[in-house]
């Protein structure tokens, strides 16, 4: 099993790793090592990308571009593309694992902004979200509105940016199922999307806003977001509305 790294520690940009197995795929070569800073995807988030480096000087420095990470059972395998990764990495090989730490803040802040989006279109409106994305700095909830409007938008915007830029702490809590499972309105999608075998459910909690089921990676505190600015609404169906939003300031970043 990959020790995935960040789902205890988001803000893990690198680490050293051993080369478990590389495989061939039609789209690259496939590598799985013994533990890992990069996200798999999942849940709405992309997958990071970034870099492998070769440790052994035998190999003099050399870097493969990861483009993407997927979940593999419960592992984790990178893929490699480009030229050089038929010449990838061995098994047995150390390297260094790095991802693209730009690209992974801001979807961690993208993925806050969006749980606050959660937290307050739940507590104001009681309206449960239908689905979901998102990629660097920009993302969209769908909601069960029976109606939207620039008005409605405008209210949500405001009131998000209030709790953004209330100071609020991001906690990861990883809990048994039945315990999570008990704490009314963990899950906020209409349709509960954890399959009956997961014995563990890991929590996002934006203390005195929202609490939720959830497997991403996310800021610490809701100042490292900035501000929100909803970009559009559209209905999907009769009690189905999208908000889209993008992050529109840096906010406040955590010591490097």
């Amino acid at each position: 099993m990959t020790d995935a790294i960040c789902y205890r520690d988001a803000y893990a940009r690198t680490c050293e790793a051993t080369v478990l197995e590389v495989e061939p795929s039609a789209d690259g070569v496939l590598v799985r090592l013994d533990r890992t800073v990069f996200y798999p995807g999942g849940g709405g988030q992309p997958a990071d990308a970034g870099t492998l480096l070769a440790l052994d000087p035998v190999y003099g420095g050399q870097r493969w571009q990861v483009a993407t990470a997927r979940k593999a059972g419960d592992d984790v395998v990178h893929l490699l593309t480009g030229t050089e990764a038929a010449d990838g990495p061995e098994p047995g090989m150390r390297v260094r694992v790095d991802i693209d730490w730009e690209r992974r803040h801001l979807l961690m802040r993208t993925h806050t902004a969006l749980h606050a989006l959660c937290g307050v279109v739940w507590r104001d409106y009681g309206a449960q979200v239908t689905g979901g994305n998102m990629e660097p700095g920009a993302g969209r909830m769908d909601f069960e509105f029976e109606r939207m409007s620039g008005e409605l938008v405008g209210e949500i915007e405001a009131r998000v940016n209030a709790e953004l830029a209330a100071d609020r702490e991001v906690r990861v809590r990883v809990l048994p199922r039945d315990e999570a499972f008990a704490i009314p309105d963990l899950i906020r999608t209409k349709v509960n999307l954890l399959p009956p075998g997961i014995l563990e459910i890991r929590t996002i909690e934006i203390v005195g806003l929202d609490l939720q089921a959830d497997g991403g990676t996310h800021v610490a505190n809701t100042r490292e977001v900035g501000r929100i600015h909803v970009t559009g609404y559209e209905s999907k169906g009769r009690i189905n509305k999208r908000i889209r939003i993008e992050i529109v300031d840096h906010g406040t970043r955590q010591p490097a």
